[in-house]
């Protein structure tokens, strides 16, 4: 019978993960909408194979090295002791994530017949990544090479992120220990880290020809369909239900993690096995994501696509305490980080000219960033792991969630690991003349360039046929 019950909870946790990565997949077909609603009519097709090419870009570096970043750097440059060993029976030869997960049972076959997770699992972290590249292909529209914005989606897809989730989501991560850090559906692991990605690109890229007029003052270049804008944006919603699920375990035993010798304890926890139910993050995720719509209307006047946006912005600022929080403090996180966000976004548009032309820096990057602040005084005190709880490394316990760590934590997120890369990649680019289009095919659109590119293509067929 308890083999029977092992192979049902494999079975429906497989099963599980490949949900959550179907639901996922939604928000890449909103990310795709979202974009091409907000640009002109002339940069629609480019702006739909730039986001169509991060996906074979960004999984294959992700097969290839992302997803052994996330597991061969959770202590970052030795900082603190791994729990990650046989003794605590984390880490075996048997596990589904040692480094052989992929070997196969038979050299004629490639598929691991005793591995029923690593596969859904791995594809749940890809979605991930996926995500962080298209919040930062967002704000960069209508300007950019589609060589650079590969090589940028990699960089912030497959490598940059991943390090962030090896160190702040990891269960044996150097700042869960140390600094208390807690951020259980991605405010800043995967949202803050790419709104600031974003910007550090936006500071070399440069605005949009016509953004803003000869005095200095911004323009607004308003979506070109409200419709797909409203489409995509109501599917991010729905994969985003997808997104919360694959931060959690589905089913686990708390009972030897919180001490309870010879007694289990069965529940759902989040990422770093602390316990919650789909019920709570249910409530939590939607009164976010009606506090963000109901300050979105207010604080922009009824501009849909902000009202929009900032459903979306009141989500992410609540996310890194999601998990906790009251359905009311969901709330109220949600509409305070859409306020903040939206005054931002404007300010820096106009002190520094930045041109973000979805507003992926406010709703993600700075709604990600003041998530993570307000998260380590609401929760000040409250463990920031399931591995809190008792001696688990070096003798001690990791720290409990609190202001200072969140806001260290904030800083190592958007501005070490997200602006400060991505500025010095867009940097390079540049200065090898491959970051930005040229001006006269902006002023034409992409998509003239490239169809120019396949007829040029063509000719040379038809003169290596002749």
């Amino acid at each position: 019978m308890t083999d029977q019950l092992a192979a049902l909870t494999t079975i429906f946790t497989e099963f599980y993960y490949w949900v959550t990565v179907v639901l996922m997949f939604l928000i890449h077909v909103g990310f795709c909408m979202y974009e091409v609603g907000a640009s002109r009519y002339k940069h629609h097709q480019h702006t739909l194979m730039k986001n169509t090419m991060l996906i074979p870009l960004v999984t294959v570096t992700w097969f290839l090295f992302g997803w052994w970043i996330y597991w061969a750097f959770p202590t970052g440059p030795g900082l603190a002791p791994s729990i990650m060993n046989e003794s605590t029976a984390l880490i075996t030869d048997d596990s589904a994530f040692s480094a052989t997960w992929y070997t196969a049972t038979s050299e004629l076959m490639a598929i691991n017949l005793g591995d029923h997770i690593s596969g859904v699992f791995w594809a749940a972290f890809l979605l991930f990544s996926w995500t962080a590249a298209s919040i930062v292909s967002g704000a960069i529209i209508e300007r950019i090479t589609t060589f650079a914005f590969g090589i940028l989606a990699i960089a912030i897809g497959s490598v940059f992120w991943v390090i962030d989730a090896a160190w702040g989501w990891h269960f044996d991560g150097w700042m869960l220990k140390l600094l208390g850090y807690h951020d259980a559906y991605a405010s800043g692991v995967i949202h803050a880290i790419a709104g600031g990605f974003a910007l550090g690109v936006l500071m070399v890229l440069g605005p949009r020809i016509g953004k803003f007029s000869s005095s200095g003052e911004p323009r607004n270049i308003g979506p070109r369909n409200p419709w797909l804008v409203t489409i995509g944006l109501f599917l991010i919603y729905t994969g985003f239900w997808g997104f919360y699920a694959a931060c959690n375990i589905p089913i686990f035993d708390l009972g030897p993690e919180y001490g309870m010798e010879g007694i289990s304890y069965w529940t759902a926890t989040n990422i770093y096995v602390t316990p919650t139910t789909l019920s709570g993050i249910t409530f939590n995720f939607l009164m976010s994501l009606s506090g963000g719509l109901l300050a979105g209307y207010w604080i922009a006047k009824g501009d849909p696509f902000w009202t929009y946006s900032s459903g979306l912005a009141g989500i992410i600022c609540a996310s890194a305490g999601n998990d906790l929080y009251h359905p009311i403090q969901a709330m109220i996180i949600g509409m305070i980080g859409v306020v903040i966000s939206y005054k931002l976004h404007y300010w820096v548009e106009r002190k520094f000219k930045i041109d973000d032309a979805v507003g992926a820096v406010a709703v993600h990057g700075y709604a990600g960033f003041i998530g993570l602040v307000i998260c380590g005084f609401v929760l000040n005190g409250y463990p920031s792991s399931g591995y809190s709880v008792g001696a688990m490394w070096d003798g001690t316990t990791y720290a409990t969630i609190n202001p200072l760590g969140q806001f260290l934590g904030a800083l190592i997120m958007f501005v070490v690991l997200g602006l400060i890369p991505g500025y010095i990649i867009a940097k390079v680019l540049n200065g090898m003349g491959k970051l930005r289009i040229p001006r006269e095919a902006e002023i034409a659109g992409l998509d003239y360039e490239i169809m120019e590119t396949a007829k040029d293509d063509e000719k040379a067929v038809a003169s290596a046929t002749r």
